[in-house]
């Protein structure tokens, strides 16, 4: 194969697309109390109604409201006290005109009675007398049986991240434990003779490993599960090892460097030989990250990165954190969800037509208004990335972006 042939680029919609089609990972099910941030993996039906009692919702006294109508603090109403209700207690009595229950907070509601007035519309004229200066509205202060969760209702979507309010709902429903998609084991390998790990002083043409921590936090944070492999030197047979080892423990691969074109990178040639190998796409019409490979062997797909800190981090934003989302069991409606905030461009921007531009930027406050402030560098500065808060990105139809334009920041 020529270069002309490595390098003919898939645009950024086709590899998206490419992406939604990945399978999902296995399900799992997990104690309520571990299963925060997690994806559910089924619908979640309520097999009762919310509240299952009509419930105060106020500290008062729970009446008739016909039996207010027209007080007033000028006119007030004698109303019987018959009883009281406290917290998980069962009302013993009922309601009639003209009578009242004393009421806590989150107390059954007794029979007769359809409102609550306020202790603060009240006037205690003794033990068994109460004094009414407001008048009810049938209802009022009370949540009827099922206001909250009708009994048979879908309540929770699969493929939603479970949040602490969701955890909630699902503890109110008496479910202990929930079915939740596994998370994605991403292997990490980086490729190069000139790469050495963190702890090891680099001669003069070596560099540390900082692709693979890097990328190692970007998966923790997109809820996968790292698992680095080392580095692999510009060896055929070392490099083809590890990447079938990746295979056996992971769910999805990434091989930090040897994506491009060079003598000594032998990534592509690795991917072709593994077992029910397929290349996707080599060659991405985005900037930085050009020579990405996506790949699969069997059902796993392998990504080669660029080498560079900076493209492999932009290109794990735009490509792979979505993949992993995807095999996490993520909705196509969740997706990028929240991640995304309005902003307005701060200086003029050039770029170049037939590829979409993803450009770093800091978001800076000025009175009502968000700024995004380009920083701009070469793809092997990493400084860039920690004085960015996200990216904006050019369409490949564009040659740019005028000062004062919206823009949508992808936070990191």
């Amino acid at each position: 194969m020529t270069e002309k042939d490595f390098f003919r680029v898939t645009t950024l919609k086709a590899v998206l697309e490419l992406i939604r089609t990945l399978p999902c990972v296995g399900e799992e099910v997990l104690a309520l109390d571990r299963s925060v941030g997690r994806i559910l993996a089924q619908d979640v039906f309520s097999s009762i109604d919310l509240p299952e009692f009509n419930r105060a919702t106020m500290d008062g006294y729970a009446v008739q409201a016909r039996s207010t109508f027209g007080t007033s603090e000028s006119m007030p109403a004698l109303f019987a006290v018959v009883g009281s209700v406290e917290m998980g207690e069962v009302p013993t009595v009922s309601v009639k005109a003209g009578e009242a229950v004393r009421i806590a907070t989150g107390g059954m509601v007794p029979d007769g009675a359809d409102s609550v007035v306020m202790v603060e519309h009240t006037q205690a004229l003794d033990a068994h007398t109460v004094e009414v200066f407001k008048s009810a509205a049938p209802l009022q202060h009370v949540m009827e049986v099922g206001e909250d969760i009708r009994k048979g209702e879908k309540i929770l979507v699969m493929g939603s991240r479970i949040r602490p309010q969701e955890m909630g709902v699902l503890a109110a429903l008496g479910q202990a434990h929930v079915p939740v998609y596994k998370q994605p084991v991403l292997a990490i390998i980086s490729s190069g003779d000139e790469i050495v790990p963190v702890d090891q002083t680099p001669d003069l043409s070596q560099l540390r490993d900082v692709n693979a921590h890097s990328l190692a936090g970007l998966i923790s944070l997109s809820g996968g599960i790292p698992l680095y492999l080392g580095i692999g030197k510009d060896d055929f047979d070392e490099l083809d090892r590890l990447c079938r080892q990746a295979l056996a423990q992971a769910d999805m691969v990434l091989i930090s460097g040897g994506s491009s074109v060079g003598s000594r990178d032998f990534t592509l040639e690795v991917l072709q030989g593994l077992p029910d190998a397929e290349i996707l796409v080599h060659g991405v019409s985005i900037s930085p990250g050009k020579p990405t490979i996506l790949a699969r062997s069997g059902e796993k797909p392998v990504w080669g990165l660029p080498g560079q800190i900076t493209s492999a981090m932009v290109v794990f934003h735009v490509l792979v954190r979505p993949a992993l989302e995807r095999i996490s069991g993520l909705s196509e409606s969740e997706l990028g969800k929240s991640r995304q905030v309005p902003a307005v461009l701060s200086r003029n921007l050039a770029s170049v037509q037939g590829r979409d531009d993803h450009v770093r930027v800091k978001l800076v406050r000025q009175g009502e208004r968000l700024y995004a402030e380009p920083i701009l560098g070469k793809s092997g500065l990493i400084h860039t990335m920690v004085k960015a808060d996200g990216l904006i990105r050019i369409d490949r139809d564009s040659e740019g972006l005028d000062k004062g334009a919206p823009v949508e920041v992808m936070l990191f």
